[in-house]
């Protein structure tokens, strides 16, 4: 059969081929520009969270953030994982997504094991260290996050105060270090 296959068949093939290798490399490169460009900055001490976009900010969230026994990882990281309607698991108990759940109504999984950005059953929390290290939002606005962001997005997490956090919260001083 092979034998009966004409250079012309072949050159086509080859020219299809081609085509669609380059097609992919492009639509690669636009995925991973775009995913390059966002990135997710939480200030711990100031108990926010911004998305900027290509270095511009879009939009800046209150939070909640680690309490003193259990404080958010301060460090670089990326959303490993996207669950809408996520179920929590606790310590021999399990919570079925719902008004209850205290992951609230999205899961943004970091690639940290154990540690996420996600919602709440408790908003009077936001705005304080109270969680177990998690980074909480109120449900709506972990909602409007969950739908501008990506698996493999950046997410920096910083435990001091920074230029560049002055810059993006407007915070009047800026203590130096860098996590």
């Amino acid at each position: 059969m092979l034998s009966q296959v004409t250079e012309r068949q072949i050159k086509r093939l080859a020219a299809l081929t081609g085509t669609l290798l380059l097609a992919t490399a492009e639509a690669l490169a636009q995925e991973k520009q775009t995913a390059g460009s966002r990135r997710i900055v939480v200030s711990i001490p100031d108990c926010k969270l911004a998305i900027l976009e290509s270095g511009k900010v879009v939009r800046i969230y209150p939070t909640a953030v680690g309490a003193a026994g259990s404080p958010s990882p301060a460090g670089k990281y990326t959303i490993a994982t996207r669950l809408a309607a996520p179920t929590w698991y606790g310590k021999g108990k399990i919570v079925a997504p719902g008004k209850n759940n205290p992951l609230g109504t999205r899961w943004l999984g970091l690639s940290v094991l154990g540690y996420g950005i996600h919602g709440t059953n408790n908003p009077a929390s936001i705005g304080h260290n109270a969680s177990h290290g998690c980074i909480r939002m109120r449900n709506r606005d972990v909602e409007e996050l969950f739908e501008m962001v990506s698996v493999g997005d950046e997410v920096e997490l910083y435990g001091r105060r920074t230029a560049e956090l002055n810059e993006i919260f407007g915070l009047e001083t800026a203590a130096a270090g860098t996590w």
